[in-house]
């Protein structure tokens, strides 16, 4: 089916969106074109290639690109495909390729900036149209490059706003990934957990900020983790607090999400304060606190702790928990299948508890193997089915509708509710985006 500017304009109403949305492949393969290959969407971290020589593989919309650290020590980024007959430079997922690019099938070799580098029997060329100075014979660079605070980002096409502008508000997530470190800086920790989840993209990110799914998805896990603690604490023992992780999906109950707020910012991207404990008083989080005091000063160290963002949603492609310190990104596959990599990162010069802390976290929630992922993994798998059904053509986001607030091109939930404010924000950047004229700003 060929779809209408304002085909698809309709699939968005004020507290609703239609099932094709999310079910039609045509639809995707215009969302990689409109969206995925004409914004900024995430590479990965600077930490990645840490040596020169180091890279990355990443796919951004349908391109697969290679993250790579030159010999200048600058950052890269390339089309992983050989000028010469379109062989992919790179097949590891990751590596080391020493001092230059070689392809495997003729021979051609690359400088790690990209240029051709030379080939055999390189005078068999002379007097041919190959000119080794003209880009067409050296390794593509995707249109617009850029990083913020060395978290590298692509964008496939020439137009839109620069990098800084088009994460707005949203930047927050990133310097708290960095400034919550006493020695402000932040390191990937080994590989990330990679899972191919069978739904829609946007399933999973309106997950992310659904405040009234929790109490309910999670509830057998967190009344699990709730009897454990009983258990210990009757054999006179305290719970580990990371315990608290599961168990707190039980302690809130169905209704108790409804003090946390969410926040609907510019270009898609929307956030959830922290419903957590940002700073519980025990030994090793005073210790944390201690550091971040003597390496920002005690104003400017409260002032980056008292951020309160629990979840960040860099739209189109980013889940960012800084607490945790974790990142989660997306790399749609086809309208029902979506690859996730979640990354876990370690605050320079924070105690190791407070590390061992959040990797708890990064393993009993967020890892593949745990019962809150397989809940959710469930539940998407299923909406991914029921919506392929014509039972009914909408989806409906009218919790709290038309009571949320605006402030300066800002929304904000109603306070004391679970309001879909976030799916209905990014449904809505989702026609923008959807709709917009090669090059327009949003």
């Amino acid at each position: 089916m060929t779809w209408t500017t304002e085909e698809i304009a309709g699939l968005v109403e004020p507290d609703r969106a239609h099932r094709k949305a999310y079910t039609d492949p045509d639809i995707f393969d215009m969302e990689m074109e409109r969206i995925f290959e004409r914004t900024w969407i995430y590479v990965g971290h600077e930490s990645q290639v840490k040596k020169r020589g180091d890279y990355y593989l990443a796919q951004v919309g349908r391109q697969p690109v290679i993250m790579i650290r030159g010999q200048d020590n600058q950052v890269n980024v390339l089309y992983n495909r050989c000028p010469h007959r379109g062989a992919q430079i790179c097949s590891a997922r990751k590596g080391n390729t020493g001092k230059h690019f070689y392809c495997s099938y003729h021979a051609w070799t690359f400088h790690l900036d990209g240029k051709l580098e030379g080939m055999p029997a390189k005078r068999e060329y002379e007097g041919t149209n190959l000119d080794f100075d003209d880009p067409e014979f050296h390794m593509a660079r995707p249109a617009q490059v850029d990083n913020y605070r060395g978290f590298w980002f692509v964008n496939l096409s020439k137009g839109g706003h620069d990098l800084k502008t088009h994460l707005g508000e949203a930047a927050a997530a990133f310097d708290q990934l960095i400034d919550r470190a006493p020695g402000k800086e932040t390191e990937i920790v080994g590989d990330c957990f990679r899972m191919v989840q069978q739904s829609n993209w946007k399933i999973f990110l309106e997950n992310q900020l659904d405040a009234s799914h929790p109490g309910v998805t999670h509830e057998s896990t967190g009344k699990a983790a709730q009897k454990l603690e009983a258990k210990i604490r009757q054999e006179g023992e305290e719970p580990p607090m990371e315990l608290s992780f599961l168990s707190d999906f039980a302690r809130l109950g169905h209704d108790g999400w409804t003090k946390f707020g969410t926040v609907g910012y510019r270009n898609g991207h929307s956030s959830l304060e922290g419903y957590m404990g940002l700073r519980p008083d025990d030994p090793d989080t005073n210790e944390y606190v201690r550091r971040m005091h003597e390496a920002y000063g005690e104003k400017k160290a409260e002032e980056i702790l008292g951020t309160n963002i629990h979840h960040m949603l860099v739209y189109p492609c980013n889940s960012v928990q800084p607490p945790l310190q974790q990142l989660r990104t997306i790399r749609p596959l086809a309208h029902d299948k979506t690859l996730t990599e979640i990354w876990h990162f370690r605050l320079k010069n924070a105690p190791e508890k407070i590390y061992r802390r959040s990797l708890a976290y990064y393993y009993m929630v967020n890892s593949p193997s745990t019962l809150i992922n397989a809940d959710d993994l469930f539940n998407w798998w299923k909406c991914q089915h029921g919506l392929d059904s014509s039972a009914s053509e909408w989806v409906s986001f009218h919790r709290k509708a038309g009571q949320d607030e605006e402030r300066d091109g800002v929304s904000y939930s109603a306070p004391e509710s679970m309001s879909e404010l976030p799916l209905r924000h990014m449904m809505h950047a989702w026609r923008e985006y959807m709709t917009a004229t090669v090059g327009e700003k949003l």
